[in-house]
């Protein structure tokens, strides 16, 4: 199976560290995925500081191709975060840099690379909202993370996003079993083929419009340390996907409820697993090193 990341890519820094880690919606996914046994790559683009050096490198050195990403003038996107009691804490980022202002649109050569995978995810900090479409008119499925924030669920946003969405991906770990429910009810209204919900400790939901699955998530022990929860999310969106796709999920071919409760189970597992790894996937580095290309 082939999974490939389109869209974000960033620097996180952890300001009581003092270490950059590489990270991004997209980065992440494909990342983890790799690390699941799928074939990965990221496609997307990288500034031409030394921040976009050390994430091309980093993402590379996972066996992810980045073969057809490009790099762009411009400074890298940074987020700046810190842990308190294992919970990371987001401060602020830059905008997301080159990265944000001037994403990829595919063209004929890069749309024929895409549909070599058998999922193309994206995220709504890509900017690769037009790009959806494209990529729905091939072969490869499209998954797209809706993140937390109320203006992606909007029904404005939902009717841009949905339509050429195989699966999305909803954080509602601040929001009601009720108030879930209704959310993913409504992608699936607008045009999204499934709808998955996070909910941290509380599990996770799916629903395909006609079997809705819930699973509970899987804890860390009281006797365990967490690291950090970076990328739990990521993780676990990626454990659904390989799971997903191993018992034959293709375009045409809808999973049955077994598959998608295998994939929850999946999730939670490859979640759990990252609660023990320092940033989204390691590979962290000095963060002086990079001041320079990340002030705002």
């Amino acid at each position: 199976m082939r999974v490939l990341g389109f869209g974000d890519n960033i620097v996180d820094r952890f300001l009581d560290r003092g270490i950059d880690y590489p990270g991004g919606n997209c980065v992440n996914v494909a990342v983890f995925a790799r690390r699941l046994g799928a074939d990965a790559g990221y496609l997307g683009v990288f500034g031409s500081d030394e921040a976009g050096a050390f994430l091309r490198d980093a993402i590379a050195a996972e066996g992810v191709d980045v073969s057809r990403s490009v790099v762009r003038e411009g400074e890298s996107g940074v987020s700046t975060l810190q842990v308190e009691a294992g919970e990371r804490t987001f401060l602020g980022w830059n905008g997301g840099g080159v990265t944000v202002r001037s994403p990829l649109e595919l063209d004929a050569a890069l749309l024929e690379y895409a549909s070599g995978f058998d999922l193309v995810h994206s995220s709504v900090y890509s900017r690769s909202e037009p790009e959806l479409a494209k990529v729905a008119g091939g072969p490869a499925l499209v998954s797209y993370d809706l993140s937390s924030e109320d203006e992606f669920r909007r029904p404005e946003y939902l009717d841009r996003v949905c339509p050429s969405a195989d699966l999305v991906l909803l954080s509602c770990s601040h929001e009601s079993d009720e108030a879930t429910r209704e959310l993913l009810a409504e992608a699936i209204a607008r045009g999204a083929s499934i709808a998955l919900a996070t909910r941290g400790t509380d599990g996770a939901i799916v629903t395909d419009g006609r079997a809705t699955v819930s699973a509970g998530a899987k804890l860390v022990d009281g006797a365990a340390t967490i690291v950090d929860t970076m990328g739990c999310g990521d993780a676990f969106l990626a454990g659904f996907i390989v799971s997903l796709l191993g018992s034959g999920w293709r375009r045409g071919v809808r999973p049955g409820r077994s598959q998608l409760t295998a994939a929850l189970e999946a999730g939670a597992d490859a979640a759990h697993a990252q609660c023990f790894v320092e940033g989204a996937f390691g590979r962290g580095r000095a963060s002086g090193r990079f001041v320079a290309a990340s002030m705002w």
